[in-house]
C-alpha cells in the first residue's frame, strides 16, 4: 500500500528512505549513470544505502546489454553488483513471449545481445531473419547503431501474421551528449510499416513489475527513477511508493504537470535523497506549505512565496498544482513560480 494516499502531494518520511524500505528499484540510465559514466553523488549513496541493509536491485527497460555485462559496468563504476541483481526489460519480455510459445519456439529477434540471452534462458530460439520460420518477433533496444534493415525484418515478419512483442516503448534514452531515440522510437518505425500493435513488457505495464518481483522478493520496495512515464507510473500500477530523481530526463516544469498516474510518492535532487527523511507538505487553507516555502493558485498561475531550499518550494508548487488539478483546474502557468527556484 502506498504511502501516498490522496495523490494531492508529494509525501513525508520521518526516517531516511533507506530505513523505511527493504530494496531499493533503481532504474538506471538517467538514475544511476548517463552515457556510461556514474552520475554525481550516485556511488557514494548506494554504497550508503547498502552499508545500511537496503537491497540494491537494478531495473532497466534498456534491453541492450546482459545482465552480466550491467553488473559488471556497475561494478567498475564503485556500485558492487551482481548479474542477479539487475532485471532488464528483455528479461519480463522473454517470460511474456515464453508464457505464449512452445519450449525451444524460434523468435525474430531485433535487437541487441541483452534480448538473445533473455529468450535463451527461457528456452526460446533467437533468430535473424523473418525466413527462419520464426513464430514471434520480438523487439528491444539495439543501441544507435541498429540498422534500418532490422526494422524491415521485423516488419517482413509481422506482415506475415506473426505476434510482436517490445521489450519497452521509452521514446528516448538519456546519454552522455543528451537525449536519443530509444526503442519506442524504433517500435514506432515498425508499428507504421505494419500497422500492427505489439505486446509490451517494460515498464511502466504489469509484466516488468511481476519480472522484478520474482527476481527480488521485495517485501517493502521503493521504485527510484528519472521517468515520469515509465519509472512512476510503474510504481503507481505496481501499488508501490516512489522517488523521483532529478537527474534524467524530468525536469521541475514536467512534474508540477504531472497527473495522477505520474506523480512520484517522493522528489529528491539525486539519490542522496535515499539516505535522508523526506519533509511533509502540509495544507494551509487553500496553500501548501513546505520547510520555508508556500505555494498557492492566484487566477491562472501557481505562486509561490518564501525562501529555502528550493526543492521545498518545488513540492509545494506541486502540492497546490496537484490540488487545483484534482478540483478541476487544469493548465495553470507554472512558469513565473518556477523561474525564481534554483533547481
Amino acid at each position: 500500500m502506498s504511502h501516498q494516499q490522496d495523490g494531492v502531494r508529494p509525501s513525508g518520511s520521518a526516517t531516511a528512505l533507506s530505513e523505511a524500505y527493504d530494496t531499493a528499484l533503481l532504474d538506471l540510465d538517467g538514475v544511476v549513470y548517463a552515457g556510461g559514466e556514474a552520475i554525481v553523488h550516485a556511488v557514494d549513496s548506494l554504497a550508503a544505502a547498502r552499508a545500511g541493509g537496503m537491497h540494491l536491485a537494478y531495473v532497466t527497460n534498456n534491453a541492450l546489454r546482459t545482465p552480466d555485462a550491467v553488473a559488471e559496468h556497475l561494478t567498475e563504476l564503485g556500485v558492487p553488483a551482481e548479474p542477479s541483481d539487475v532485471i532488464t526489460s528483455a528479461q519480463a519480455v522473454a517470460r511474456l513471449v515464453a508464457d505464449q510459445l512452445p519450449p525451444g519456439a524460434r523468435v525474430l529477434a531485433i535487437g541487441g545481445e541483452g534480448l538473445r540471452v533473455a529468450l535463451r534462458e527461457r528456452g526460446l530460439e533467437p533468430v535473424e531473419s523473418a525466413d527462419d520460420d520464426p513464430a514471434a518477433v520480438v523487439q528491444g533496444y539495439g543501441g544507435p547503431d541498429m540498422t534500418w534493415g532490422r526494422f524491415a525484418e521485423a516488419s517482413f515478419a509481422i506482415r506475415r501474421g506473426l505476434p510482436w512483442f517490445a521489450s519497452n516503448t521509452d521514446l528516448t534514452i538519456p546519454g552522455a551528449r543528451g537525449i536519443a531515440p530509444g526503442n519506442g522510437a524504433a517500435v514506432e518505425v515498425v508499428r507504421i510499416a505494419t500497422g500492427a500493435e505489439p505486446q509490451v513488457a517494460g515498464k511502466p505495464l504489469p509484466p516488468m513489475h511481476r519480472e522484478t518481483v520474482l527476481r527480488t522478493g521485495a517485501k517493502r520496495p521503493i521504485v527510484v527513477g528519472d521517468r515520469l512515464d515509465t519509472d512512476i507510473e510503474g510504481a503507481f500500477n505496481g501499488g508501490v511508493d516512489s522517488l523521483l530523481v532529478l537527474t534524467g530526463v524530468t525536469d521541475a516544469a514536467q512534474l508540477v504537470a504531472a497527473p495522477p498516474e505520474h506523480r512520484p510518492t517522493y522528489v529528491d535532487r539525486d539519490l542522496r535523497g535515499l539516505l535522508t527523511g523526506q519533509p511533509e507538505v502540509t495544507p494551509d487553507g487553500d496553500a501548501y506549505r513546505c520547510g520555508g516555502w508556500t505555494a498557492s493558485v492566484r487566477g491562472d498561475a501557481l505562486a509561490l512565496d518564501g525562501a529555502g531550499d528550493a526543492l521545498d518550494g518545488l513540492r509545494a508548487l506541486c502540492a497546490a498544482a496537484w490540488a487545483s488539478a484534482g478540483a478541476g483546474v487544469c493548465g495553470l502557468d507554472a512558469g513565473k513560480a518556477l523561474a525564481g527556484l534554483q533547481l
